[in-house]
């Protein structure tokens, strides 16, 4: 039987960080945790060799934080106003997101359900979360093979929509509800297929297990979160 890579988190860490993450900046006083967040899933990133992720990640913060506390300070008006209480409010999305993308990129639905069967989740809760994440990258693939065809047509990109906006919007949405639904309907059934439905517990080829990185993650979340309560950079 096949051992975890040592140095990864088990996937009930990878789900409590994302839980722990989503909760503490969508709290009423949330602001003041986004800085945390926002260095838990660039590290994130970084361990994972992803440095277009990270980039990306610290790009959007660099972007919200000038959006929404740099601008009205340069020019006090109505307009960045409005672009601030934006800003202010897509950053914590963009925080979640960023530590929720770590989950999506190293974890395998069948690496996720065995997670979930040893936290003794729910078995509906389980079946759709192991879903779910098989769900999103296959509807981007189908995204990106309708924005191809579009392309061809002439209608992709601000020039395409700009020029016939309905016809656009109806090249691609109804190819991507015809996807998704196929989609949805081939994952279902895959999944009654691995057993994921079943009311027995099947056997994990990588059992999840606890290693040294699973303490240390929680204790630089913890330190990031302290240093962000005490310096209040964004409340």
């Amino acid at each position: 039987m096949a051992a975890p890579a040592r140095g990864r988190l088990d996937p009930r860490s990878r789900i409590l960080l994302v839980v722990i993450v989503s909760l503490a900046v969508m709290s009423p006083d949330g602001l003041r945790f986004v800085p945390a967040a926002l260095a838990l899933g660039t590290a994130l990133a970084l361990t994972d060799r992803a440095w277009r992720r990270a980039g990306a990640l610290a790009a959007a913060g660099a972007a919200m934080f000038a959006g929404g506390w740099l601008t009205p300070l340069w020019w006090p008006h109505p307009i960045t106003a409005v672009i601030a209480l934006a800003c202010q409010f897509t950053i914590r999305f963009v925080a979640t997101v960023g530590v929720a993308a770590h989950l999506i990129a190293t974890t395998s639905p069948t690496a996720l359900s065995a997670g979930l069967r040893a936290a003794h989740a729910p078995r509906p809760i389980a079946v759709t979360l192991a879903v779910m994440l098989r769900f999103f990258p296959v509807v981007a693939g189908e995204a990106a093979a309708v924005a191809d065809a579009m392309r061809l047509g002439g209608l992709a990109g601000a020039g395409g929509l700009a020029r016939h906006p309905i016809r656009a919007l109806e090249r691609f949405a109804v190819p991507m509800i015809a996807a998704s639904l196929r989609a949805s309907e081939d994952l279902s059934a895959s999944a009654l297929v691995r057993g994921l439905g079943s009311r027995r517990r099947p056997s994990a080829m990588i059992p999840p297990r606890f290693t040294w990185a699973d303490p240390a993650a929680g204790l630089a979340l913890a330190a990031l979160a302290a240093l962000s309560w005490w310096a209040r950079p964004l409340a």
